[in-house]
């Protein structure tokens, strides 16, 4: 029998040659699988009972996991155990035992329209200025996930037709529309003020650090953070904060479910109907706040 860390290795592989799989999704598989080998050292998969499993779920829950990272980890020991059924690694799928637990969705982080202003609202005075205006302008307009953003190349807009393309999750290609503000500061930023911040190499990618590199993930973050402070915006924000903001904005102004599908590249509409609870809270507030009678 193969070791663990081998049947590991295949199975990422397989994600990303056979399944064509982001870096990013294939990153989280490895980190979950790598946390199920650490805990099974020395032993070989048909060495991992049952019972072994259901440990390991509860010294995940005993070390402080919280029920989403449970189900995620769950979620990805299935895909494996899958995966190695497929390959007839074993007999028999151990993982159907597993049950995901209930998970309390949370009503995703949006901003207000004065917020979304206000942050929008940047002074530009050199070069990173008008880099955070291309990609505050650019998420609002399109509603790019942030590692859609970061992964833009210079190939992926078309000035001449208003639109970007993007590879969303499993590689699925999608043309969105981008509005004459993200046009105006994408076309400043690229043609005036990238070209000097890449410390004399080169990049395909379109958004450039202040290491002249590409754009990350945690430095994006980073950015809408320092300057949501700045502006006195105080609500918990994520990486997907404007994102979110594009999706219930376009609800609130009656674009249809299926276009925010599309826009977002979400597989399910069911993923994004999400946003109508967001619009159903607003007008929950809005009638407290301003009905004679709705306290």
């Amino acid at each position: 029998m193969s070791k663990l860390n081998d049947l590991i290795d295949e199975f990422l592989r397989y994600l990303l040659i056979d399944k064509g799989y982001s870096k990013n999704t294939i990153e989280s598989y490895k980190r979950d699988l790598d946390k199920f080998l650490g805990y099974n050292k020395n032993k070989t998969i048909d060495n991992i009972s049952n019972d072994d499993l259901k440990k390991y779920i509860k010294y995940l829950n005993d070390n402080g996991l919280n029920e989403k990272s449970i189900a995620r980890n769950i979620s990805s020991l299935k895909s494996f155990y899958k995966f190695l059924v497929i390959s007839k690694y074993i007999s028999s799928n151990t993982s159907d035992s597993l049950y995901l637990p209930k998970i309390k969705k949370n009503l995703p982080s949006t901003l207000t329209e004065e917020e979304i202003f206000s942050l929008l609202d940047i002074e530009l005075i050199d070069n990173f200025s008008y880099r955070n205006k291309a990609m505050f302008e650019l998420l609002y307009a399109t509603g790019l996930r942030v590692s859609e953003l970061i992964n833009l190349k210079l190939q992926d807009v078309d000035f001449s037709q208003d639109i970007i393309r993007t590879f969303g999750k499993g590689s699925k290609e999608r043309i969105i529309p981008i509005g004459d503000y993200a046009k105006e500061y994408l076309e400043k930023y690229i043609y005036k003020y990238r070209s000097s911040m890449l410390k004399k190499e080169s990049s395909e990618y379109i958004f450039i650090n202040n290491h002249g590199k590409q754009m990350t993930r945690q430095g994006f973050f980073k950015i809408i953070k320092k300057i949501a402070r700045e502006k006195g915006i105080n609500k918990e924000l994520s990486p997907h904060t404007l994102r979110h903001s594009f999706a219930s904005h376009l609800l609130k102004y009656g674009a249809d479910l299926r276009t925010i599908q599309e826009l977002l590249g979400h597989s399910d509409i069911s993923t994004t109907q999400i946003y109508t609870h967001i619009t159903n809270e607003e007008l929950k507030q809005n009638y407290k706040d301003f009905h004679p009678h709705g306290n």
